[in-house]
């Protein structure tokens, strides 16, 4: 069982924007409803905008009971408590020395008050990009001056996606950060990794002995990644229009999943071990030339229509998408790792907005048995066997197999041997914010991205990105609901294989049985 964490400061910069408030205070609620939360442990939001401190906990106190994973059933005692230990900061500038100044002391009085002996501090950077560099450097020159900081026994940083736009960037935003801070106080997040079926994978592979001997191209036939969104980027297109599918979800989200697939045992269970074999997955990475994204890439733009609640004039005709706008909004590649365990094999990875159903999920596909035994007398193909890692929307594993339908006749269905979460541990998957967010407190770096695993996965995208830019292909549009443009279907139908979700996909009837 987890222990409680080590008391300390919890410093939110942005703390008024939605992040907080849908993901950030809820996570601390449960914690500490958990017991995790050290009962001298205080939070402290520091933002922009102009806010009272009673109404920052009412705001607080809203989000808690709104998105809260316990919501059903608060405990008024304890949430009276967390919001007692809530302040609220307003700064004009995130860069601003004198800003900073008076933080330090703020929370020298909150230690005395909450008994944080300590000093401990955990400043998480839940802010627009562009205020990384000015809030790094003020904290790193006050913690390099134990004048008007006095020595703490932690000072951690955990900061939100993006880690630059590309690897130019991250190479600059790494090196502001290690001017100031050691790589063991740093924790860049991706909140995929603090999902159960993400932590899983490693458990799947390594702690089960009939998967590692077949781990390998040799009898994986290929793996399909899929992240799809049923939201548009419509509300949020100003900032998406400098982003992208690409850089928004593939160098993160899903290149995270697929070197947690595809990287070797680790030498241990530790954070060293298991970041030094994910970024090797990076490195190994085919390197795919701008000339050859025709090839082996897809990108697509949502154009007019409706799905489900959501209605657009097209991706861009939002506000904010620069005229002419060649952004996709979806995302399609095919990879190849070069080592032994992959080669030759293909990866398949797609991402997108606005498509047919929200879904997260990693498909590995076998090769198909030797048809010989059944091809003269089975009515009914023999299909390929599929291990389906689903993270969202419901958390669990699928294990497709072949069975006979009863009958006099040999006719063979698919039948999926279903693992979920919620019934099989009869409990609800913690949040991921939670646990990343006590790892960080307790200083287990394992489910957060190292500085050179991020610039590795840009090293991936930057051809890519650069192809792109000089294509004469423009994003290819697709209707929303559906699964992307045409060409995304091309790009794996034209090696012979299809995608498991498809609108003209593996239609044939699969019996479920929950395991």
């Amino acid at each position: 069982m987890p222990t409680t964490a080590p008391s300390c400061a919890i410093v939110i910069f942005g703390a008024s924007g939605d992040l907080a408030k849908l993901k950030l205070i809820p996570a601390i609620y449960e914690m500490a409803r958990e017991r995790l939360l050290n009962e001298h442990s205080y939070v402290v939001g520091f933002a922009r905008s102009k806010m009272s401190e009673d109404d920052f906990r009412k705001e607080c106190n809203d989000a808690i009971r709104l998105n809260a994973r316990s919501k059903k059933a608060i405990d008024e005692g304890l949430l009276k408590s967390v919001l007692n230990r809530i302040h609220y900061f307003q700064g004009d500038d995130y860069g601003s020395a004198e800003a900073h100044q008076k933080l330090s002391e703020f929370l020298t009085t909150c230690d005395a008050k909450y008994g944080n002996a300590e000093k401990n501090r955990l400043f998480y950077l839940s802010t627009p990009p562009n205020a990384f560099e000015p809030i790094i450097t003020r904290l790193g020159e006050r913690a390099k001056d134990p004048d008007n900081n006095p020595p703490a026994r932690f000072k951690r940083l955990i900061i939100e996606k993006p880690f630059g736009t590309d690897l130019a960037s991250a190479k600059h935003l790494n090196a502001v950060i290690h001017k100031y801070f050691d790589e063991e106080q740093v924790f860049r997040i991706d909140h995929y990794l603090g999902k159960e079926t993400v932590q899983n994978l490693m458990v799947m592979r390594f702690a089960n002995s009939i998967f590692e001997p077949i781990w390998n191209y040799k009898y994986i036939d290929h793996v399909q990644i899929t992240v799809s969104e049923i939201v548009s980027a419509d509300d949020r297109a100003g900032y998406y229009d400098n982003s992208g599918a690409l850089r928004d979800m593939v160098q993160n989200h899903i290149f995270q999943l697929m070197a947690l697939v595809a990287m070797e045992p680790p030498a241990a269970l530790d954070a060293v071990s298991i970041r030094d074999e994910k970024t090797k997955v990076y490195r190994s990475i085919r390197p795919i030339r701008p000339e050859q994204v025709d090839v082996f890439t897809v990108r697509g733009q949502y154009g007019a229509g409706t799905h489900g609640k959501v209605t657009t004039n097209g991706y861009t005709q939002a506000k904010g998408v620069k005229p002419g706008s060649g952004t996709e909004t979806f995302a399609a590649l095919k990879l190849f790792i070069d080592n032994w365990r992959w080669s030759g094999m293909p990866f398949y990875i797609r991402t997108g907005k606005l498509l047919e159903q929200k879904l997260s999920e990693v498909v590995v596909r076998f090769r198909s048995p030797p048809q010989t035994l059944f091809q003269k007398q089975c009515e009914s193909p023999v299909y390929p066997n599929d291990l389906v890692i689903r993270i969202a929307p419901e958390e669990g594993i699928s294990w497709r197999l072949n069975g006979k339908v009863p009958g006099g006749a040999m006719n063979i269905k698919p039948v999926a041997l279903d693992f979920n979460y919620k019934t099989a541990f009869k409990v609800e998957a913690p949040e991921a914010y939670e646990r990343l967010i006590y790892d960080a407190m307790v200083g287990d770096q394992t489910l957060f991205i190292r500085g050179d695993e991020a610039e590795a996965a840009w090293a991936v995208i930057d051809p890519i990105e650069l192809g792109w830019r000089g294509s004469k292909k423009p994003p290819e549009p697709y209707a929303p609901g559906s699964w992307g443009p045409k060409r995304a279907m091309d790009l794996i139908e034209h090696d012979g294989r299809r995608w498991m979700q498809a609108k003209e996909g593996e239609s044939e009837p699969i019996v479920a049985c929950s395991l």
